[in-house]
C-alpha cells in the first residue's frame, strides 16, 4: 500500500526543489525527515510538511506502521508561471518569471526482508 500527498502551486522553482528531492528519494521516513531538517535550502520547509502529511495519510487512512515507511517516490513538476515586468533604462522592460511547482510525495511500507 502507498500513501500519497500533493502540494500544488508552491512558489519555488522546480529546479530548486528537485535538488532537495534527490536527497530524500528512497530513504526511510526518519532519515528523510532528518535530512530535510538539517539541509539549509528554501524547499526543505514545504517538503517537510508534505512528507509529514504523506506519513499521516499512511498512518490514519491506510493503517500502515510508521516505523516501516520509506519515501518510495517524489515527483516535481512545473506549475503555472507568474509573469512580472522589471522597468529598465530607455523605456524598456525585462520580464521576470516567478515559477511555481507541483510536488507529489508517495510513502510506502517496506517489506520485512529489507
Amino acid at each position: 500500500m502507498q500513501a500519497i500527498a500533493h502540494m500544488r502551486y508552491v512558489r519555488i522553482s522546480p529546479r530548486k526543489v528537485s535538488i532537495v528531492v534527490d536527497l530524500i528519494r528512497g530513504k526511510d521516513l526518519k532519515t528523510a525527515r532528518g535530512i530535510l531538517i538539517h539541509t539549509p535550502r528554501g524547499a526543505c520547509e514545504p517538503l517537510l510538511k508534505l512528507l509529514d502529511s504523506a506519513s499521516a495519510n499512511a498512518e490514519n487512512n491506510l493503517e500502515l506502521d510508521r516505523e516501516k515507511l520509506y519515501v518510495s517516490s517524489v515527483l516535481v513538476g512545473a506549475g503555472p508561471i507568474q509573469k512580472r515586468v522589471m522597468p529598465r533604462a530607455k523605456g524598456r522592460a525585462n520580464r521576470i518569471n516567478k515559477r511555481t511547482s507541483h510536488i507529489t510525495v508517495t510513502v510506502a511500507e517496506r517489506d520485512g526482508d529489507q
